[in-house]
């Protein structure tokens, strides 16, 4: 164990903050996957908690190797990895799967191993990482929207494209941290307007096209606009029942909740140990337990927001931030849905929920952030080694 946590590099606040985000969701992910034992299983939750573990155990292994890659080698990665994620989506988008008559194209099921795998979240991180290596590319540098055209908005609206049938919160969520990070890496506002207009013009003659050929994308646009009206028309439906059930867990947790395990909304709630879990803690933790998660969220962002001011360079910052930033808003976003600040989006709660995609592009993507900072520390080692060369009196003194 020693030797492991030597080996450990990079910021270890983060690495603290993530892994005591890790070790609580195991209390709400058992408690709120009873659902899921009754309707698809024995009853036995137990393995539901045993599969958790095994997400995390993998997600971290995967943030160990990550951060130790050095961060440069994003650069290059990225590019290479734009092609391939666009494959994976236009063959999960192929597959034209449905449930119970709705479009699910969100996963593709890995030959061999039969683990089911959501392309979108790795096309995030990837499209993120490409996103920081042209900007950091272009700094300092006048260019025309022309000649950004084709190397910086051809990948993202075709990787937005090939989300948005299936998945149109991820898609929304990615094309915000998009602009965000254009925005930060100093692309001039005049083009940001020009692409924000460009993607509400595709947006709507997708909705028109979908309206029109209802069979090419089962339901998907119908979903969108009733849990968009159900939302502002504040009325309730059979479309608002999980929202409802939240609320009410919600409302019985109080201040100090009904304690560990003792959740009855996890009966009704179907996605209570992804999508809807922040209402069953609260329900389990009250109001306390809800805001101290949100405060771990909040904290990690401020870690982000440090990691990214102390980088060597410009790739570095806007690396961290492309890659981190969506990590906090994602779970913001759960939080919002969950007490009904925002329309219902299946977006999960970030190293909480359960499910395996999203624990390991998460844990990719702060295996990314932590490979920044540790080349920070390493740095700052070298420095201090040739302190001591330069300075042996120095180093006896500290021996004595």
């Amino acid at each position: 164990m020693t030797k492991i946590l030597r080996n450990i590099k990079g910021d270890k606040v983060i690495w603290a903050v993530v892994a005591l985000l890790a070790l609580f969701s195991f209390l709400p992910v058992y408690s709120a996957s009873s659902n899921l034992a009754y309707l698809y299983g024995d009853g036995d939750t137990f393995s539901f908690l045993i599969k958790h573990f095994a997400h995390l155990v993998l997600g971290f292994l995967i943030m160990y190797g990550v951060h130790k890659i050095p961060y440069h080698y994003f650069k290059g990665l990225s590019i290479i990895m734009i092609p391939v994620v666009l494959v994976l989506l236009l063959v999960t988008m192929a597959q034209n799967t449905t449930i119970e008559g709705a479009n699910a194209s969100r996963w593709i099921r890995v030959p061999f191993v039969g683990v089911t795998f959501q392309t979108s979240t790795l096309a995030a991180v990837v499209l993120m990482a490409y996103v920081a290596r042209y900007l950091s590319k272009i700094k300092d540098q006048t260019i025309s929207f022309k000649e950004s055209l084709l190397p910086l908005w051809l990948p993202v609206f075709l990787v937005l494209m090939l989300i948005l049938p299936a998945n149109f919160s991820t898609a929304a969520i990615i094309f915000s941290m998009v602009i965000m990070l254009v925005f930060l890496g100093g692309y001039p506002l005049k083009y940001i307007s020009v692409v924000l207009g460009t993607g509400f013009i595709v947006l709507v003659f997708f909705i028109l096209f979908a309206k029109a050929f209802p069979g090419m994308f089962p339901n998907r646009v119908d979903t969108w606009v009733s849990r968009i009206e159900n939302f502002v028309d504040n009325k309730d439906t059979q479309e608002d029942y999980q929202i409802e059930r939240a609320k009410i867990a919600i409302a019985r947790g109080g201040v100090i909740g009904t304690g560990p395990g003792k959740s009855v909304q996890r009966n009704f709630l179907p996605q209570s140990s992804s999508d809807f879990i922040y209402a069953i803690i609260i329900e389990e933790w009250g109001f306390l337990g809800g805001v101290f998660l949100m405060l771990l969220y909040m904290f990690l962002l401020f870690r982000l927001v440090v990691v990214a001011h102390k980088s060597e360079d410009v790739f570095g910052k806007l690396l961290v931030i492309g890659v981190g930033l969506p990590i906090v808003f994602q779970a913001l976003i759960n939080m919002a849905v969950a007490v009904e600040l925002f329309p219902v989006t299946g977006q999960t709660l970030p190293l909480i929920s359960s499910g395996g995609t999203s624990i390991w592009m998460t844990c990719l993507a702060i295996g990314i952030v932590l490979s920044v900072s540790s080349k920070r520390e390493a740095i700052i080692e070298k420095e201090l080694d040739k302190e001591k060369e330069e300075n042996p009196l120095e180093v006896l003194r500290e021996a004595v």
